[in-house]
């Protein structure tokens, strides 16, 4: 029943936006989400003819460019928080929030061999100098991955190798550049490499990595925005997602606390 309420959805939205004449999108999407909501974008254009203008970066960062006027009519965030705030300072549409997938982190490193399926490394800490994160003060995924060298108990020896990326697509730019050894990314950035080697953080280390959607003021008026919502909960565009390691929720609203 579900699937077929998605496929009905998805064909209306074809048929509703694709005669309309077409329109920009303009998304804020966190970095994390950049390959997934390429290959959305690009089907949502196919299907309805209206183009989505991405720009992709650290959620807090996006936060602070709506605040003071940005024209993005819609946020995907790294987490609920961000929306939350947004909608609660009326810079959003009240109940048009709702979560589009759960991240996963993962331990990462460019070289083969060099982090093991249960992440011994970190609690050696003498092979590596560097180990990169996003900027927990404005990336979601840098707050996880924070929390889980603090749950392993090993932050404090190993905060003089801490780097910090703006976002998460830079933490990983480190690891893959050679400036770090390993970092924590997440599982979308790397699942389809080939090479290097990685742990999947056990998902009780960190919080639960909940990324909402949510329909900002400045789209509220926008027929292709409002549908661009409406698609992110569709069948195909939700396949794109599994695929590339998030999970799916049920539409959740809570508040996070």
């Amino acid at each position: 029943m579900k699937l077929l309420k998605q496929t009905l959805l998805a064909a209306a939205i074809t048929f509703s936006t694709a005669s309309a004449w077409a329109e920009d999108v303009q998304v804020a999407v966190a970095a994390n989400f950049t390959k997934p909501m390429e290959k959305i974008a690009a089907d949502f254009e196919k299907a309805t003819g209206n183009k989505v203008v991405a720009s992709f970066g650290a959620t807090g960062k996006f936060v602070e460019q709506i605040k003071n006027g940005a024209p993005f009519e819609i946020l995907l965030s790294a987490d609920q928080k961000s929306p939350i705030k947004l909608e609660k300072e009326e810079l959003a549409v009240p109940g048009s929030r709702y979560t589009y997938a759960v991240g996963k982190l993962v331990l990462w490193s460019a070289k083969s061999k060099f982090v093991d399926d249960k992440g011994t490394i970190l609690k050696t800490g003498s092979d590596f100098q560097h180990i990169s994160i996003a900027d927990p003060k404005t990336a979601p995924y840098g707050t996880a991955a924070m929390e889980v060298m603090e749950k392993l108990g090993v932050l404090d020896t190993l905060k003089p190798k801490i780097v910090q990326g703006e976002s998460i697509a830079q933490a990983k730019e480190f690891v893959g550049s050679g400036n770090a050894e390993l970092g924590f990314v997440a599982l979308s950035q790397v699942i389809k490499d080939t090479t290097g080697s990685s742990w999947m953080v056990p998902q009780d280390l960190y919080a639960p990595l909940k990324q909402d959607a949510i329909l900002l003021k400045t789209g509220e008026k926008s027929a292709a925005a409002k549908a661009l919502m409406d698609y992110l909960n569709t069948e195909p565009a939700q396949t794109v997602i599994k695929e590339f390691g998030y999970g799916i929720a049920d539409v959740d609203t809570t508040d996070a606390k």
